[in-house]
C-alpha cells in the first residue's frame, strides 16, 4: 500500500505546486514547460514479431522501438500535456488493413477486429507492417476521445499535439504508402474541425491577430494567455520537408489553417520548432525571442537503457516548452529505474526562462 500512497501524494503535490505556481491565468502559453509522450498512441510490436525481425536484426536497430504507452487518456489523467500522433493517408480504405508482420508471426490477439482498417480515412499506427498495434486505429477515433476528455476536463492545461504525416517509399514488404497532397492536407484540417470543434483549437490566425505576419505576432509575444488558451489544443506538424511546404502552400502565414508548422525562424510562419537535441545551444535564444519550441529527454531507448537523464536536465534547462519522452513510467521491457517528471512530480510548471521569454 506504501507505494500507491507516495505515488498518489506526489501528484497531489504536483498539482498543488502548478494550481499555486503555473497556473497563473496571465501566464502567456508561451511560459509554460510541458513533459508528454513520443509515439503517444504506440503499443508494444507483437512479442512473437519482435522476436522472428530481432533474430535478423544485426544491427540491433529494432531494440529503439521496443518500448509501448498507456492509454492516450490516461497519459492525459496522468498530467501530460504533449502528444505525438503519426497519420498515414488510405483515402481509399484497407490500404493498411493486412499489416504483413501478421503473417511472420502468429499474433496473440486478432487485429482490427472491427474492421475499421477497410474504412477511407487516416490511419494511426507507427511503422508500416511491423509497429502496427495502436490504442487508436484512426484519426478521427483518437480525436473524438481527446474530445470527451476535454469536455470533462473543460479547464485542462493546453495540450499541445505533434502531428507526424508519414508516406515515403515502398518498404521492404512491398508496401506503398499514400503519398501526401495539398488536399489530404486540407481533409487534416476538416477531420480536426469536425472532431475536435473550433472552440477547442488555438490555431495561427488566433495568434497572429492583426498583426501583418505570424511570426511578427510571435515576436510581439501575443501568445494566448492560460485563461484564454484553457481546454484547447495547439497541433504542430513534425515535418520540415516538401510535407510541411505543402501544408503552408496557399496559405501565407498559415492562414485558415488548423496546424502550426515546424518553419525556421526569419519566415512569415514561424512560430513553433522542433530542436530534438536538447542540448543545442540556439534553443534558449529561441525560446527569450518568443517561439514555441519542441524537443527530447530520450530516444530510440537508449537514455533509458543506462538510466542517463542528462538530455532531460538539459531540455528542462533549455526552456523548450514542449519536453517529449517514452518513459514517463519506468519502462517494462527491460531493468532500469528510468522515468521522466519534473522535480515537484509533475508534468507541467512555470517555464524557468519565463522571466525573459517575450510577453506582450
Amino acid at each position: 500500500m506504501k507505494p500507491i500512497i507516495t505515488a498518489l501524494t506526489l501528484l497531489i503535490s504536483g498539482v498543488s505546486y502548478f494550481n499555486a505556481h503555473a497556473q497563473d491565468d496571465n501566464l502567456k502559453l508561451n511560459q509554460i514547460q510541458v513533459i508528454g509522450s513520443h509515439n503517444s498512441y504506440k503499443k508494444a510490436i507483437e512479442p512473437a514479431l519482435y522476436k522472428a525481425i530481432s533474430a535478423k536484426d544485426t544491427a540491433n536497430k529494432l531494440s529503439g522501438l521496443q518500448y509501448e504507452h498507456i492509454d492516450i487518456i490516461k497519459q492525459l489523467d496522468m498530467g501530460l500535456r504533449n502528444l505525438e500522433i503519426d497519420i498515414n493517408a488510405d483515402s481509399k480504405g484497407g490500404k493498411y488493413a493486412h499489416p504483413k508482420g501478421l503473417d511472420l508471426a502468429k499474433p496473440e490477439q486478432p487485429y482490427d477486429p472491427d474492421g475499421v482498417m477497410n474504412k477511407p480515412g487516416f490511419k494511426v499506427f507507427h511503422v508500416t507492417d511491423i509497429d502496427f498495434r495502436t490504442s487508436s486505429y484512426t484519426f478521427e477515433d483518437l480525436l473524438q476521445k481527446l474530445k470527451t476528455w476535454s469536455d470533462a476536463h473543460p479547464d485542462h492545461i493546453p495540450v499541445f499535439i505533434t502531428l507526424e504525416p508519414k508516406d515515403g517509399d515502398v518498404n521492404r514488404f512491398g508496401t506503398v504508402p499514400e503519398m501526401f497532397t495539398s488536399k489530404l492536407f486540407d481533409e487534416v484540417d476538416d477531420v480536426i474541425r469536425k472532431n475536435l470543434g473550433d472552440n477547442k483549437l488555438i490555431t495561427p490566425d488566433m495568434v497572429r491577430g492583426n498583426y501583418k505576419t505570424l511570426e511578427e505576432a510571435v515576436l510581439k509575444g501575443n501568445w494566448p494567455k492560460l485563461k484564454e488558451a484553457r481546454g484547447k489544443f495547439f497541433f504542430i506538424l513534425d515535418n520540415s520537408d516538401k510535407k510541411r511546404d505543402l501544408y503552408m502552400q496557399g496559405h501565407p502565414s498559415l492562414k485558415g489553417r488548423v496546424v502550426f508548422v515546424n518553419a525556421n525562424p526569419g519566415t512569415p510562419e514561424a512560430a513553433a520548432m522542433f530542436r530534438n537535441n536538447s542540448e543545442d545551444a540556439t534553443i534558449p535564444d529561441l525560446v527569450k525571442k518568443g517561439y514555441i519550441i519542441r524537443t527530447r529527454a530520450d530516444s530510440d531507448t537508449k537514455e533509458a537503457r543506462a538510466n542517463d537523464y542528462k538530455h532531460f536536465e538539459a531540455a528542462k534547462k533549455s526552456g523548450a516548452q514542449i519536453i517529449t519522452t517514452d518513459y514517463y513510467m519506468p519502462s517494462k521491457f527491460f531493468n532500469s529505474p528510468y522515468h521522466i517528471k519534473f522535480d515537484d512530480g509533475g508534468y507541467v510548471r512555470v517555464n524557468p526562462l519565463k522571466g525573459v521569454v517575450k510577453r506582450k
